[in-house]
């Protein structure tokens, strides 16, 4: 059992394993089983991707804001090499692709559901949804085109003078503070359309 944990992939593996036993107990308890083929089971694993991406994602976005950020000043200047050569780059890889499969499995879901278009142009009845998507869409933009370039710069995996470097930093920490302010909401809208919360 030990060995299972001593690896992150085995550790995934082994989730998904559990996930399938899970599942599997479920269906041989349930009388109908023929949901698992349909269009609505299809949906409902893409939802369940787009969820574990942006619980990636702004899990990540999280980390940075309430932890990371804050904790930097109190590192002494010899360790922090370990957070911004190692630690830092890592979780920036992850950050950046949580928001991008975040947005991809977000509209393939509004796709298959049929209400991406009313979504995104803020039709009567898909409001709260479409801000949402609006908001995630606006936060993946930051991600990919601001914070990460200049990440790059501040983290020092692009070569820049020290003066773009710190201007560099400022707006990647300004930018990731913005995309914290829109988290709140954007996640209120996603949770409200479906469950009630409007």
């Amino acid at each position: 059992m030990g060995a299972i944990f001593q690896s992150l992939g085995r550790t995934i593996t082994a989730g998904f394993v559990l996930l399938v036993v899970i599942v599997g107990i479920v269906v041989a308890m349930t009388p109908s089983t023929g949901n698992m083929g349909s269009h609505a089971y299809a949906a409902f694993l893409v939802r369940y991707l787009h969820i574990a991406s942006g619980v990636m994602w702004i899990g990540l976005l999280w980390y940075f804001n309430f932890v990371q950020t804050p904790s930097m000043p109190k590192i002494p200047d010899a360790e922090k090499p370990a957070v911004t050569k190692v630690i830092a780059p890592t979780a920036l890889f992850w950050f950046r692709h949580g928001a991008l499969w975040t947005v991809i499995f977000g509209l393939l879901l509004a796709w298959m559901n049929g209400y991406i278009w009313q979504a995104l142009m803020f039709e009567r009845g898909v409001h709260m949804i479409g801000i949402g998507m609006w908001l995630g869409l606006v936060m993946a933009f930051n991600v990919w085109f601001i914070i990460w370039p200049n990440q790059k710069k501040a983290l020092g995996i692009v070569t820049v003078e020290a003066a773009e470097k710190a201007a560099a930093a400022r707006m990647a920490g300004m930018t990731s503070r913005f995309n914290t302010m829109f988290s709140i909401p954007m996640l209120y809208c996603m949770a409200a359309q479906s469950h009630n919360g409007f």
